[in-house]
Parts: structure tokens; sequence; C-alpha cells
């Protein structure tokens, strides 16, 4: 049962199409990360994890100030597809800055 659970992300990613993120690897384990509660929270979430672990965001907090999270926002966005409108990488950047911007 145990090793079935751990081919399902696999399989499940290498079916998506190429250049799409895979929700279930992010989302495996990710029970224990809870952002910050804060209008836009639950977005940032939901765009988030579809490609990457949350955990990323409250690791990279110090060093990141607004213009950096905007910066990787964008590079989510054009490098990696990330499914984010304009509206919502804004929204995910007022979060981000208000939430997790530990550098000045």
């Amino acid at each position: 049962m145990k090793a079935a659970r751990r081919r399902a992300p696999l399989l499940l990613l290498s079916l998506a199409p190429a250049g799409a993120c895979g929700l279930l690897w992010a989302a495996a384990g990710e029970e224990a990360v809870r952002l910050k509660d804060a209008p836009g929270r639950d977005l940032t979430t939901g765009r988030c994890i579809l490609c990457h672990s949350l955990e990323y965001i409250p690791s990279n907090a110090p060093a990141m100030n607004r213009a950096a999270w905007q910066k990787s926002i964008q590079k989510m966005k054009e490098r990696f597809g990330a499914p984010i409108t304009d509206e919502e990488a804004k929204q995910i950047l007022d979060y981000l800055d208000g939430s997790y911007s530990g550098k000045s």
C-alpha cells in the first residue's frame, strides 16, 4: 500500500501535459503547512501549491520584500506557466508582501 501511494503522484505527473505543474506532488504532506490568515491566503495557497510546497513561502520570507515577491510571481507565470491572472497576481503579491516580507 505504501509503495502504491508513493508512485501515484509520479504517475499523475507523467500524465500531465508538458509544462504543467503537478498538484499531487506539492500536496503530499502539506497538511502541516498553513499560511498566515489574511486576505488573499486562500488564493495564494490554491495557486502556489499547484507547483511547489507551501513551505517555500515562510522559508524564503526573511530574504523577500515586495519587489522580490513580485519578481518571483512573474517568474512563476512566465517561466513555469503558473495559471495566475494579472488580478490574481496582484492579490497574491499584496498577501505575500503583507504577511511574508522580512527584508526592508
